[in-house]
Formats: C-alpha cells, structure tokens, sequence
C-alpha cells in the first residue's frame, strides 16, 4: 500500500475531500484537491479550510514517506501550521511539500534521545501554475514512552 492510499484509508478528512495523492517521497509529496462545488467559497473557488487541509494533507505525506521507518520509535505530530492565500484558487488546485530539513539531521537528533522539530513547506498552486498559497507546518517526532 503506497502512502497516499495509507492516508486516504485513515485519515477521513483526505477521503471527504476526495484528496489524490499524486507523489510521496522522502523528497517531495504532491496532492491534488479536484474542483468540488460542495467546498466551494463563496467567490466559486476552494474554501479556505480544503486548501489548509490539502497543504497539511501533502506535509502529512511527505513526514510519513520520510520518517516512516521511525514509526516504531515516535509518532509524528504537527505543532504549528501557518498559511498565507497570496491568489485567488480556481479549479484544480496542488500542494507540493518539500521537507525543510535533511531526514538524516532529524533521525540523528532522535538517534539523541531528544524530540526533533523540522518544517514542511508547502506551495498551493491553480492548474495555471500561479501560486495561490504557501504553507508551512512545523513537525515533531515524539519519542514513546
């Protein structure tokens, strides 16, 4: 099973909003929203609140795709997420997420016994490529108990 369908088979809030998880890597994940009237604003476009969770949806998938194998050791959580709307969204819209730290710098600190923080930045871009938000979601990797 590939992380995106992972996600989609877990996380109800990726399946209400019929998420589609186009790439997830270590490296880089790519989520699509399709155009859906029912999240629709009220100028036409995505709502607010489905842009905010595609872009937490494709930082999800990258920390997953990323960390994964840590899974045994701590759980994932997202600490602060921050969102600017620079453009109206129209249509299709895309996040890609990008991992603000290197995996190994990451690991290492849990390797330490400490609880890791790293961003995940993500670009919310219309069919056209205009950039109509960028997010950024601060990670942490809880050690369990």
């Amino acid at each position: 099973m590939s992380v995106g369908e992972m996600l989609v088979a877990t996380v109800p809030m990726a399946r209400t909003l019929n998420l589609e998880f186009l790439e997830t890597t270590p490296e880089r994940a790519v989520v699509r929203l399709p155009d859906q009237a029912d999240y629709h604003n009220h100028v036409g476009g995505p709502h607010a609140g489905a842009m905010f969770t595609l872009a937490e949806s494709a930082s999800g998938a990258i920390v997953i795709a990323a960390f994964g194998d840590q899974l045994s050791r701590a759980v994932p959580l997202a600490v602060t997420a921050e969102i600017g709307y620079k453009k109206l969204a129209m249509g299709v819209v895309t996040a890609t997420a990008t991992l603000g730290r290197p995996v190994s710098d990451v690991v290492a600190e849990l390797d330490a016994g400490q609880r890791p923080e790293f961003p995940v930045h993500i670009s919310i871009q219309r069919e056209d490529g205009a950039v109509t938000g960028e997010m950024t979601v601060v990670w942490t990797l809880r050690p369990n108990a």
